[in-house]
């Protein structure tokens, strides 16, 4: 299938991380042109596009998702370089491991949170919006699409973790609105949102890898297994795609093996070696 991306520009944020990383390769396998974003992780995030067969279509930028006017610079330097930017992924974020109830939480830790997950989404999506209106919606109908990496956490919570749960429930509010203020910058303009459940990257693995952990996670999810990077970066093309999710705005896709916030297996029912097994490659 021809998800019409191969002419397109594509800005990930947070693309150094596992899902961002997943998702640049779902886009480059379509033939869009890539707009990566890194920060503290830039000269890792660097070395890997230099060996991707893809590189010569790709452009590494720094930014502070967290500073508005680095934000704005980065599209900037975007359009500068392709012409224009087609879709953007807010999808830079952090996920503070150490469980801390909100009594004890710092101040430092509850607004860093807040400032990259949230407030970063917001800059990234200003600045795009405020770049579409400049350049206008394409000559094609293909409308421009905006989409952010959300979290269970959003929906079902997450216990000692309200900092990260609070930051991915804001982007609901996000979506809701701006799926109807960008459609005043492009008649055929989207907004949606992923929102990954557990899902084998280096900033989970840590935690996945403690004893109980894993089997205690899928122990939510209908389909008892955790998630791979590569089922984000999918949904992320069927999103972004102008003819696959042409008359999707407004949407979440929970990508979380059906988890629902109760428990589904006894513990009985749940092996370690079973949940493994189901991460093979495809």
């Amino acid at each position: 299938m021809d998800m019409q991306l191969s002419d397109k520009v594509v800005l990930v944020t947070g693309a150094s991380g596992g899902i961002g990383r997943a998702m640049a390769q779902a886009f480059a396998a379509e033939g869009a042109q890539l707009v990566l974003h890194g920060n503290s992780q830039l000269a890792s995030l660097q070395a890997w596009v230099a060996q991707q067969p893809w590189k010569a279509r790709t452009l590494v930028l720094a930014a502070d998702v967290t500073n508005p006017a680095e934000v704005d610079a980065m599209f900037a330097k975007a359009a500068e370089h392709f012409g224009r930017v087609d879709v953007t992924i807010a999808n830079a974020g952090v996920w503070p491991a150490d469980d801390t109830p909100l009594w004890e939480m710092s101040e430092e830790r509850l607004r860093r949170t807040l400032e990259i997950n949230l407030f970063g989404a917001m800059w990234t999506a200003r600045a795009f919006l405020k770049q579409l209106h400049k350049q206008g919606p394409r000559s094609d109908g293909h409308g421009a699409s905006l989409l952010f990496t959300g979290s269970t956490a959003g929906q079902f919570g997450e216990r000692h973790h309200s900092d990260y749960s609070a930051s991915k429930a804001g982007l609901y509010g996000l979506v809701r609105t701006l799926k109807n203020e960008i459609a005043l910058l492009d008649p055929y303009a989207r907004v949606n949102m992923i929102e990954p459940g557990w899902t084998v990257t280096e900033m989970a693995r840590k935690n996945l890898d403690e004893p109980g952990v894993l089997e205690g996670v899928v122990r939510t999810m209908a389909l008892r297994q955790i998630g791979r990077a590569c089922e984000i970066g999918r949904a992320a093309v069927f999103f972004s795609s102008p003819f696959a999710a042409r008359h999707v705005s407004g949407q979440v896709l929970t990508v979380a093996g059906g988890m629902e916030g109760r428990v589904l297996w006894d513990a009985d029912d749940v092996q370690r070696e079973d949940v493994l097994g189901r991460l093979a490659a495809d």
